[in-house]
């Protein structure tokens, strides 16, 4: 899946309609200087063409839209499917989104439209977040998805669409002036790949830099092209990823559990008790003692408050220790989840790098050739 964001009117439907070839036919996604662009677009393969309404996506369980119901009926009317027999389709689903309106509030839409946009966010392999070199204007609602993407850094690419619109030394101050908008929302070491260029079926304005649009949209497909090969591995790294931060959460609650149940005396009051280990975890060496019996890296450790607002939800008296959750058919919890991260999910992982088969290099992939050519521009 690959989910296009950012603000109205910056080019997400045109840049679709670009990579499929959809541009002067029927079927083209409708575009425009307005808002134009209200509902969420899943583009999909299919024998042929025809548009699926949202709520048919979401009453037929063989489609993975299923979930989407819980967004209300309201939801579903701004949710529409496109399924077309395109070779580009049959590996990828893109997602185009209503563009983000700063003076409109969530309510206004009729629906959480942040909530929304955090489903697709969670299911996405590769996020293009579009900007136009005009409008660059950073609000509430582009910083509060940027919020949304935290963690997703490495699927993030940055778009700077419609270069052509302005002259080469415009286009750098601009470029400058996106990095230093962003630089606040996007708090990594190395910052998400920025391709910009002009992604739509005509040919670029006099008087700009056509070489090195033309190269940054080869760079692009070869991006998509590649995350498109290594899907099944980043997906098995990020089921690992998770196993990893539930193990150590798991081994936090039961420390946790098992220093409560060590303090408890028969005098002892259980609130006050907990409340003491809770708001100083250090003096009881809970997360020290998860260093040091485990190869968790310190690194790994959440937040120390973290466990402070959830055991306020989660009462300490409703958890058993790990030790407890072992049989003798079923073996141990704690055990299942070791072997799934040290010895399971890499040797899956193994096995799907070992029977790959050759692949093109993505310039034979994308057929750009010698010559880099863009097969759906116009001469």
């Amino acid at each position: 899946m690959v989910l296009f964001l950012g603000p109205w009117s910056v080019g997400k439907s045109s840049m679709v309609n670009y990579l499929l070839g959809l541009q002067d036919t029927p079927y083209q996604l409708y575009t425009g200087a307005e808002p134009t662009t209200s509902e969420f677009t899943v583009i999909m393969h299919g024998e042929k063409i025809r548009t699926v309404e949202g709520i048919v996506m979401a009453a037929d369980s063989s489609r993975s839209f299923s979930p989407l119901e819980k967004f209300g009926q309201n939801f579903l009317e701004k949710l529409v499917g496109i399924e077309m027999p395109h070779k580009l389709l049959e590996r990828v689903t893109f997602v185009d989104t209503p563009g983000i309106i700063e003076n409109r509030k969530q309510q206004e839409r009729g629906y959480p439209f942040n909530d929304v946009c955090q489903w697709f966010i969670d299911r996405a392999d590769l996020i293009f977040v579009v900007f136009d070199p005009t409008k660059l204007d950073v609000g509430l609602e582009l910083e509060m998805l940027f919020r949304q993407l935290k963690g997703r850094e490495s699927q993030i690419r940055i778009i700077l669409n419609k270069a052509d619109s302005l002259a080469t030394q415009d286009l750098m101050r601009v470029y400058g002036a996106l990095f230093w908008s962003l630089a606040p929302l996007i708090n990594v070491t190395e910052p998400p790949r920025v391709y910009v260029s002009s992604f739509w079926p005509y040919d670029y304005a006099p008087d700009t830099s056509r070489e090195l649009f033309k190269r940054e949209e080869i760079s692009l497909l070869e991006d998509l092209n590649q995350v498109i090969e290594n899907r099944l591995e980043n997906k098995i790294a990020f089921i690992r990823q998770h196993g990893i931060r539930v193990r150590i959460h798991a081994l936090l609650v039961d420390r946790y559990v098992q220093t409560f149940k060590e303090k408890m005396s028969f005098f002892s009051d259980p609130e006050l008790v907990f409340k003491e280990i809770v708001e100083d975890p250090d003096k009881f060496y809970i997360f020290k003692s998860i260093l040091a019996k485990t190869n968790v890296s310190k690194f790994d450790l959440p937040n120390r408050d973290a466990y402070r607002d959830f055991f306020g939800i989660n009462p300490v008296s409703s958890f058993k220790q790990l030790s407890a959750q072992c049989s003798y058919i079923g073996g141990c919890l704690l055990e299942k989840i070791e072997r799934a991260i040290t010895q399971e999910l890499p040797t899956l992982l193994g096995s799907i790098n070992s029977g790959k088969n050759p692949t093109l290099s993505s310039c034979e992939a994308t057929g750009c050739g010698e010559k880099p050519k863009n097969r759906y521009r116009r001469n």
